[in-house]
């Protein structure tokens, strides 16, 4: 059995990724940011993957990068997701970089981990490991054609990876092949773009069945991954709570001392404390390329996205009147949970999986 509690190791990266969150990502800015024109917050992209070395925790020392594992990246998640910080690392520094890996690509791994570019999987947010995404058309030269709606973390890089028909490429964001056009979506610190290839040169790094395990991979370690966030972002719901219900005061008492409210939280504490485990779980199974990486990765998103939501919905709801305004972040976090909820396959799509891969029967279809 792995050891899933942290080390002294992530304990100090958590510690250093938390104070550089609390002193460039205060949730006030990431409140105006998200009423803004840029919702991406470069300069502190900047410093948590070029400065605190964030971006390269899973690429080897000879690419650049620190040597360390996804372990650590699920670490960073689960910190960002505290912030629901508006940066493109679960894209870039997972599942971009895990891709690569895949296919072996040195020189954009080495990019990458030093935080001097980034990249996109250029999917839907919504593509899951049980549906791999549709293929775009391949000509002479070779040049790429095709369009992809709803990529997250898309818009602040400068390197797409684009599945195409007969393999994986690399194309440049700021080609004029490509335009990028951002669509409204529910959470404003991980906004969707749409993308149009229109005879845009890419470079191949990985062909034919290679290419396809890679894109999957990538799918599967984007799911697993997205649950130690969602985890930070249920955290984050539940601390906030429990302080406000100990300072509001109602009937000449704080609220937190009604019974309803008590059980309410603890009913969230030990979901949250359930979806840790289930997260951590996977973060390891990817880190050790273990058979049954897949298999964590959609009970882990089959779990954490639930109580992902429920914290959040929680914690509106017993905020109570502030909780609903738009200058309170809590409504910051029941976007990101919802939003998160469909990403890399719904709750339901990854029962169906998790039922193919233990050999159980499916989800019986509707009348």
């Amino acid at each position: 059995m792995t050891d899933l509690r942290y080390d002294d190791a992530e304990e100090a990266l958590r510690a250093s990724v938390r104070a550089l969150l609390t002193a460039h990502a205060p949730l006030d800015r990431t409140l105006a940011r998200v009423d803004g024109d840029e919702p991406y917050d470069r300069s502190l992209w900047a410093r948590l993957a070029g400065r605190l070395g964030a971006a390269g925790l899973a690429v080897p020392t000879e690419h650049g990068g620190a040597g360390a594992g996804f372990r650590e990246v699920a670490v960073v998640l689960e910190e960002l997701g505290r912030a629901v910080a508006p940066v493109p690392y679960l894209g870039s520094a997972a599942v971009a970089t895990r891709a690569l890996l895949r296919c072996g690509d040195a020189e954009l791994l080495g990019q990458l981990a030093t935080g001097r570019r980034a990249a996109a999987l250029a999917v839907s947010v919504a593509a899951g490991p049980d549906a791999p995404p549709h293929a775009v058309a391949v000509a002479g030269g070779p040049v790429l054609s095709g369009a992809v709606t709803g990529v997250a973390d898309a818009l602040p890089v400068e390197v797409l990876l684009v599945p195409a028909d007969d393999g994986l490429y690399a194309v440049e964001a700021d080609d004029p092949g490509v335009r990028m056009t951002p669509v409204v979506s529910l959470d404003g610190t991980r906004p969707l773009a749409d993308i149009v290839l229109t005879r845009a040169p890419g470079r191949r790094i990985s062909t034919g069945p290679a290419a396809t395990d890679a894109v999957t991979d990538a799918l599967v370690a984007g799911a697993a991954l997205l649950a130690s966030e969602q985890v930070g972002v249920a955290q984050w719901c539940l601390d906030t709570t429990v302080e406000y219900v100990r300072l509001r005061r109602q009937f000449g008492r704080p609220i937190g001392s009604f019974q309803a409210v008590k059980h309410r939280l603890a009913d969230v504490w030990v979901e949250v404390s359930e979806a840790r485990a289930v997260a951590r779980h996977a973060a390891d199974r990817l880190a050790a390329d273990h058979p049954e990486t897949a298999l964590a990765a959609s009970l882990a998103q089959a779990h954490c996205a639930e109580v992902a939501v429920r914290a959040a919905e929680t914690c509106v709801q017993l905020h109570g009147g502030i909780g609903f305004t738009w200058e309170h972040p809590a409504h910051l976090y029941l976007k990101r949970a919802k939003s998160s909820a469909v990403a890399f396959g719904t709750a339901d799509r990854h029962r169906g999986v998790l039922a193919r891969l233990a050999t159980l029967p499916g989800p019986v279809p509707g009348p």
